[in-house]
């Protein structure tokens, strides 16, 4: 493996959301849509991996492997559970969240909304209600006042991009819509709640980065298709990088390759390989997803995810050094990337594929919660802890 080297303040760590950890987070829109038998979601979340009453167990195991950061969500739909009503218990559980990550070495890094409502603000129209993004400002601000002292990093929105292509032009998650101007009024909403975000934790307590987490692939053209992709770039990605001026960093999150043609998306090329989900084996799009990103909007760069589905972990270790051969190059370049997080630190709900899909380093037993680290957490925790691609066995971070 080729050689590389990350800086002493090099980020490392594992992400996880709310919803697909905790279990029981009947008072989202997801719950609901989940037990919708139009849904086409394989399995209901239920307890997921128990990580609510777990999380300190996750706290733990992050620490063992060697990592120094982790990233995890905090629900909207248990903070306010309903308009206007806070829960001081639940505030009081990220709080300790975050602060046993202090005590365990490491840097946490919140994400404010990943994917879910309350089941009240869906009612009242969801990202489409004129007052979302005062909403969500207000939840920001009553999180930031009760954890904002100990965060590390913030991310306002959890891939926007994929909120409102999946829920209102593609028909997959909730709402569960296929209209193209409807899809139009939600990424503005996206970009708007963004900024009323950043404000609510910029106000204090605490000072700290904060960013957007946007969903990017390395797209091309095929004959044909340079009007398709000019439409996808500039409504996925661009519009997206325009609007993250001011910020701290911009988080990029990255799976595969998407190539378009006359029509459209195409399939991936012939005899390439595949991962469990289906998608193209690219983990060289995390060097392409970085390099662009930083070329566009000018910030620091945080991949705050990227990972595979795999039920053969060695393909796992490969995606993982292979996307981490780029990250290297990108420093050595002179681009500003601060950090690595892989997707995901459990095999956990993987949103309308239910359990069918293992992302994570750590396998979780559906009956019993046991965390079972495979080959891939201790091979990722090595290089965090070396500081170094390819360094032996056992080795000792730099001095």
């Amino acid at each position: 493996m080729a050689t590389g080297t990350f800086p002493d303040n090099f980020l490392f760590g594992a992400a996880t959301a709310a919803h697909q950890i905790e279990g029981s987070n009947t008072n989202s829109d997801w719950w609901a849509f989940e037990h919708t038998a139009s849904s086409g979601c394989r399995d209901p979340s239920g307890d997921a991996c128990d990580s609510w009453h777990r999380w300190d167990e996750d706290l733990a195991l992050v620490q063992s492997l060697g990592l120094n950061s982790y990233r995890f969500s905090v629900e909207w739909a248990r903070v306010e559970p309903a308009s206007g009503e806070f829960s001081l218990v639940a505030l009081d559980h990220y709080r300790r969240i975050v602060q046993r990550c202090h005590d365990r070495g490491l840097v946490p890094v919140v994400t404010l909304h990943h994917f879910t409502l309350p089941a009240w603000m869906s009612e009242r129209g969801g990202f489409e209600s004129p007052e979302i993004a005062a909403r969500l400002g207000a939840y920001t601000e009553r999180v930031a006042g009760a954890i904002g002292d100990g965060i590390g990093l913030a991310c306002t929105i959890n891939e926007p991009n994929v909120v409102a292509l999946m829920g209102y032009l593609l028909g997959v998650f909730p709402p569960a819509v296929r209209d193209r101007k409807r899809f139009e009024v939600v990424s503005d909403a996206m970009r708007s709640s963004h900024r009323a975000m950043v404000e609510a934790l910029r106000a204090g307590p605490g000072h700290y980065p904060v960013g957007l987490t946007l969903s990017m692939a390395e797209m091309e053209a095929i004959e044909g298709g340079e009007a398709q992709y000019a439409q996808a770039l500039e409504h996925l990605e661009d519009a997206y990088l325009r609007a993250v001026g001011g910020d701290d960093f911009i988080g990029v999150q990255c799976y595969t390759r998407l190539r378009f043609g006359p029509d459209g998306p195409v399939g991936i090329p012939e005899g390439a390989r595949r991962t469990l989900m289906g998608y193209e084996f690219r983990p060289e799009v995390v060097e392409h997803t970085v390099r662009r990103a930083a070329a566009v909007c000018g910030l620091p760069v945080v991949v705050t995810e990227t990972g595979i589905s795999a039920d053969d972990d060695a393909e796992r270790i490969e995606f993982i050094d292979t996307a981490l051969r780029g990250v290297a190059a990108c420093i050595a370049d002179g681009i500003d990337v601060r950090g690595f997080y892989y997707w995901t630190l459990l095999d956990n709900f993987e949103w309308v594929l239910g359990y069918s899909q293992p992302f994570g380093i750590v396998a979780c037993d559906r009956a019993t919660f046991e965390r079972m680290p495979k080959p891939s957490a201790t091979h990722l925790g090595r290089i965090a802890r070396s500081r170094e691609l390819g360094s032996p066995v056992g080795a000792e971070p730099r001095q």
